[in-house]
């Protein structure tokens, strides 16, 4: 006789869950992909457009495009699953996301032609600017390299004893 299943438990709940993240995560990530494969040139033809025909401002069609590659971002929503999740060594300062890393290179690089730089003291200063960033970035560099050592040795099986 076959034992009917009984009550689902939190343990098989949070299991369901975790799957069911991981292939929406998927899902999300295959229709943001393909959202990015579209945005591309259309927002290179959007901006040549802008350059070629003079809208009612600058770039009028390129930020049209912008504006909604934003709002599908909104929609799709890729990384929805970690909201009830703590954040952990992940928290990001503005300084360091590719906007603040970029408007410090451009000061740099502003500052240096002020001055009446040269080739070789501009690129003296972007160096010193990108060692300070690494300095910056360096605990989650850290925290990169001994999650990515520790889940290698549970991998290869060559982690020490009692470190599972």
């Amino acid at each position: 006789m076959n034992a009917l299943p009984g009550p689902t438990t939190p343990a098989s709940d949070e299991r369901w869950r975790f799957i069911r993240d991981v292939a929406v995560f998927q899902v999300k990530m295959l229709l943001d992909n393909l959202r990015d494969l579209v945005l591309m040139p259309v927002a290179l033809g959007a901006a040549l457009i802008d350059l070629l025909i003079r809208g009612e401002r600058e770039g009028t069609l390129f930020y049209k495009v912008l504006r909604w590659g934003w709002h599908s971002e909104k929609v799709i929503d890729v990384y929805s699953a970690i909201e009830n999740h703590p954040a952990g060594d992940f928290a990001i300062g503005r300084d360091y996301t590719v906007d603040g890393v970029i408007a410090r290179l451009e000061n740099v690089v502003a500052r240096e032609v002020e001055k009446g730089g040269t080739a070789a003291s501009i690129k003296g200063a972007m160096d010193r600017a990108i060692d300070q960033i690494h300095a910056g970035t360096g605990g989650a560099r850290d925290a990169v390299v001994r999650t990515a050592d520790k889940l290698r040795e549970k991998l290869s099986g060559d982690a020490p004893p009692g470190s599972h």
